[in-house]
């Protein structure tokens, strides 16, 4: 054991049924450094940190933490090692307050009546605002997790590690919901804590934040370790190609727009949330086959709550839909589907997918009460299997058994490639994608970047919602700009800037054309 290294893995092997996720990976992590995990979806990154979090147990190999060999039984035994994680995923009980989930399992108490032991919930609310507050991840300690926006729940689980005052900090996909501006304060924060003695371990897709932060990167391929190098001295196209295993085209290549006839027009929409309160205020817009529009703005100005109204998971509170000249204000979300619109939704885990249904079951989700997948009201399983199987290949979703894999298994960014998958191949006039490359590797979002330019160029009509202002920039052929629920701006793409977009979304510039 070298004691340069405050954690160390030696021949790591984890297998699952049908998969072998780690195949003896061997490494080093330095203390006070800032170390990547980089990777396909599905590669193994989390999967290993995991291991060092006490979530799973290596089948093979070992694991030393400050040179003493350590079996890592149990995520509270991690704890104990000073050792910290944020997951992809959030581990969040909804109807707990903020507060509440953050001091979960660590209650302070104190004596009602100097008898009665009781949680300080006053002085940990006090005690988490501060700390919010210091780390620019702003929250309300009293809200529920259920009212909080997908954002929100991501600094809180960012929060549930600071306040237990880790020394190893595991970071798995930190940024992938947050804004531009919300990833700088992060990366700043993560470079202040390296500087403060803190290690960090940071699995990450996004080439760019690894340039700006990393000292060093392992990078994963299919289980395997593939390399691991100084990132000060590294190229992003190379880091991408070895990840990926192909030489990666960074760039988006984009055909010159043929716009056909308008497919959807929403006209003064107006919604409200669940307090009654209006989100969106007197939208209007429309998008024409051929044609992808995209809304740029900071999460939660209401571009979701825009996408879910036009879905039907949200009522038009005023306003009107029209899809093709259909009026699908008050229709429900089949009608909807049947008249040609597709959604990939912002929140895949909740709204996208089944999780404890198998892979084959999810894909057919669109088409399970049409034949040939429903006979006289009896499912038909081969078809759903043989279906399954055709968008498998096609749209390269790996999962450990096939059709036959249960959904919550499969790695984040499989589990979005099965809703895209889905969603493309309903073959609609009207696609709408929000957040679709989240937490996805550049080799996935390569793909889906090229889908969705292939989807506008049969002469879909594409409404794009992303927090990426580069992903906006490459794809859009007209940007719409939200803030505080009101489009303040649509002009064709490249009429505008980036620092233009970025001025609106911030509100800087007000009402302008």
């Amino acid at each position: 054991m070298s004691d340069e290294y405050i954690v160390e893995m030696r021949h790591i092997t984890k297998r699952f049924p049908g998969i072998v996720a780690n195949d003896d990976i061997s490494l080093g992590i330095k203390k006070g450094e800032i170390f990547v995990l980089l990777g396909e979806n599905g590669a193994g990154k989390s999967t290993l940190m995991s291991m060092l979090f006490g979530m799973y147990e290596p089948d093979e190999g070992e694991i030393y933490v400050r040179g003493k060999k350590e079996h890592i039984s149990s995520p509270n035994y991690a704890t104990r090692l000073n050792i910290g994680m944020v997951h992809q995923h959030f581990k969040l009980v909804q109807n707990y307050t903020i507060a509440e989930n953050i001091i979960l399992g660590i209650e302070p108490k104190v004596r009602l009546g100097g008898i009665l032991p009781v949680v300080d919930i006053k002085g940990s609310n006090k005690r988490i605002a501060e700390l919010s507050a210091r780390y620019g991840l702003e929250v309300d300690p009293t809200q529920k997790i259920e009212d909080v926006n997908v954002s929100t729940q991501q600094r809180v689980e960012i929060l549930k590690m600071l306040y237990r005052e880790a020394e190893i900090l595991i970071f798995d996909e930190p940024t992938a919901v947050l804004t531009p501006q919300e990833i700088d304060f992060l990366l700043q924060i993560i470079r202040n804590l390296r500087d403060g003695g803190k290690t960090i371990i940071l699995i990450t897709h996004k080439l760019e934040e690894i340039k700006q932060v990393a000292d060093r990167c392992a990078i994963l391929n299919r289980g395997r370790l593939i390399d691991v190098l100084d990132v000060p001295s590294t190229s992003t196209q190379t880091m991408a190609n070895l990840m990926v295993g192909r030489e990666v085209d960074l760039t988006v290549e984009k055909n010159p727009a043929n716009f056909g006839p308008e497919v959807l027009k929403v006209s003064h929409l107006t919604v409200k949330n669940a307090d009654h309160f209006p989100v969106v205020k007197d939208v209007s817009f429309s998008v024409r086959g051929g044609e992808v529009f995209a809304i740029a703005g900071v999460s939660g100005n209401g571009q979701t709550e825009i996408a879910d109204a036009i879905a039907g998971m949200l009522e038009a509170e005023e306003g009107s839909i029209t899809l093709s000249g259909q009026d699908i204000t008050h229709a429900t979300v089949r009608e909807r589907e049947e008249a040609g619109v597709a959604y990939i939704p912002e929140d895949r885990q909740s709204v996208g997918l089944i999780l404890d249904f198998d892979l084959a079951d999810n894909l057919g989700l669109k088409n399970y009460y049409r034949a040939p997948f429903c006979n006289r009201g009896i499912l038909n399983r081969a078809e759903f299997l043989r279906y399954g199987k055709e968008l498998i290949d096609r749209y390269d979703i790996r999962s450990g058994q096939g059709v036959q894999t249960v959904v919550r298994s499969m790695s984040g960014g499989n589990q979005q490639k099965a809703i895209i998958a889905r969603e493309i191949d309903q073959d609609c006039a009207l696609m709408i994608f929000v957040q679709p490359t989240r937490g996805l590797d550049i080799g996935a979002i390569e793909n889906i970047h090229r889908q969705i330019l292939a989807e506008r160029d049969k002469g879909r009509a594409v409404l794009l919602i992303s927090l990426e202002l580069d992903e906006i920039m490459a794809l859009a052929d007209t940007i719409g700009v939200i803030y505080n629920g009101e489009l303040l701006k649509t002009a064709p793409a490249d009429s505008l800037t980036t620092n233009e977009v970025g001025q609106f979304m911030m509100g800087v510039k007000q009402h302008e054309g």
